[in-house]
C-alpha cells in the first residue's frame, strides 16, 4: 500500500487521536475535573456545535435538485443501519440504559468534521458541493434519532413507555437539529452572511471540536475500555465494519461510482461524532462508555479507512 494512502488517513485521523490524549493528559495533570468537563460539555452541546452546524450549511447554500439520489440514498441507509443497530441492541447489550449509546455510537458518523475532510482532501471543492446536502440530510437524522434511542434507552426501560409528546420535545428542543434547521432555512434564502458575524461565528464554531475532543479524553477510562463492558467494542466494530461495508455495497448496488461512491464512504467510515459524548452527558447517560466508543473508532478508523480507499481504488470503484 502506497504512503500517500497512509498519509492520507493520517492526516485526517490522527488530529483528533492527539486531542483525545490530550484530554486524558490534561485530567492526570489535575487540569481538567468533573465539574469543567460538565461545564464545557454543556457549552458545546448549547452553543458550540449548532452554531458550527448552523454556519456550515448556511454558507454552503445546498440545492437538493443536485444531488436528489445520493440524498435518498444516505437517509435510507442511516435510518436502516440505524433500525439494524436498534435491533441487535436488544440482543447484545444487556443494560437496557447502554442500548442507546451503542446504537448512537454504531452509526453515528463524524461526518460534518471529518468527513468534510476526508472530502476535501480526495476531491477538493468538488467533494465538497457533492457532500454538502448528503451531510445536512444525515447529519439531521443522527441528532433525530440520537435523541430517540438515547430517550427510550435512558427514560423507557424496565416496562416504562416513552410518551411521543415527550420524544417530540426532546427531538424539537435538541440545540443540534435547531442548528442544522436554521441553517438549511438560511441557505435556502441565497442571503450572504455579513462578515461580523461570521468572522464570530468562526470563533464560537472553533471551540466545538477541540474541547469535545479534550472532554471526551478526560472522561476516558483506560481500564474499563479493554476489561469491563463488551458494549464499546461491539459498537466500535459495527462502526468501523458493518456500517462502511453495508453503506459502499448498497451505494455499489445502486449505481454510484467514482466521486459519489467515495463520498458514501468516506463519510461512513469516519470515527463516531465526537458530538455523541457530548449528547449523551448531557442526556444523562453513561458518558465514559460513550468516550470509550469515540476512541476505539478514532484509532480504528485510521486503519479501515486507508484499507478501504485503497482496495476501492484498485478495484476502480471510486
Amino acid at each position: 500500500m502506497s504512503w500517500e494512502t497512509w498519509g492520507f488517513a493520517f492526516s485526517v485521523t490522527v488530529p483528533n487521536l492527539l486531542m483525545l490524549l490530550l484530554g486524558i493528559l490534561l485530567r492526570h495533570l489535575r487540569l481538567m475535573d468533573d465539574r469543567l468537563i460538565d461545564g464545557a460539555s454543556k457549552l458545546v452541546f448549547n452553543m458550540a456545535l449548532p452554531c458550527l452546524l448552523f454556519f456550515s450549511i448556511a454558507s454552503n447554500h445546498p440545492h437538493l435538485s443536485d444531488n436528489l439520489a445520493l440524498v435518498v440514498f444516505g437517509a435510507i441507509g442511516t435510518v436502516t443501519t440505524f433500525l439494524l443497530l436498534e435491533v441487535s441492541a436488544k440482543w447484545l447489550v444487556a443494560e437496557p440504559r447502554e442500548r442507546g449509546v451503542f446504537v448512537q455510537g454504531g452509526f453515528r458518523s463524524n461526518s460534518a468534521i471529518v468527513g468534510l475532510a476526508y472530502a476535501m482532501t480526495a476531491y477538493g471543492e468538488e467533494g465538497i458541493a457533492i457532500a454538502s446536502l448528503y451531510l445536512t440530510v444525515t447529519v439531521i437524522l443522527f441528532n433525530v434519532l440520537s435523541v430517540i434511542t438515547l430517550t427510550r434507552s435512558l427514560h423507557g426501560g424496565q416496562g416504562q413507555k416513552i410518551k411521543r409528546l415527550s420524544l417530540l420535545r426532546s427531538i424539537v428542543t435538541n440545540p443540534l437539529i435547531l442548528g442544522l434547521l436554521s441553517g438549511l432555512a438560511y441557505a435556502q434564502t441565497g442571503l450572504g452572511i455579513p462578515q461580523v458575524i461570521k468572522q464570530t461565528g468562526s470563533y464560537i464554531s472553533g471551540l466545538s471540536l477541540p474541547l469535545a475532543l479534550l472532554c471526551a479524553g478526560a472522561s476516558l477510562e483506560l481500564r474499563s475500555m479493554f476489561r469491563s463492558s463488551n458494549v464499546a467494542a461491539l459498537s466500535s466494530a459495527a462502526k468501523l465494519f458493518l456500517v462502511p461495508t453495508l453503506m459502499t455495497l448498497g451505494g455499489w448496488l445502486c449505481g454510484f461510482r467514482g466521486t459519489t461512491l467515495g463520498i458514501i464512504f468516506m463519510f461512513s467510515a469516519t470515527p463516531t461524532a465526537s458530538a455523541s459524548y457530548v449528547m449523551t452527558r448531557a442526556m444523562g447517560g453513561n458518558a465514559t462508555l460513550a468516550a470509550n466508543i469515540i476512541a476505539i473508532t478514532t484509532v480504528g478508523s485510521f486503519f479501515t479507512t486507508a484499507l478501504g480507499i485503497y482496495f476501492l481504488r484498485l478495484w476502480g470503484a471510486i
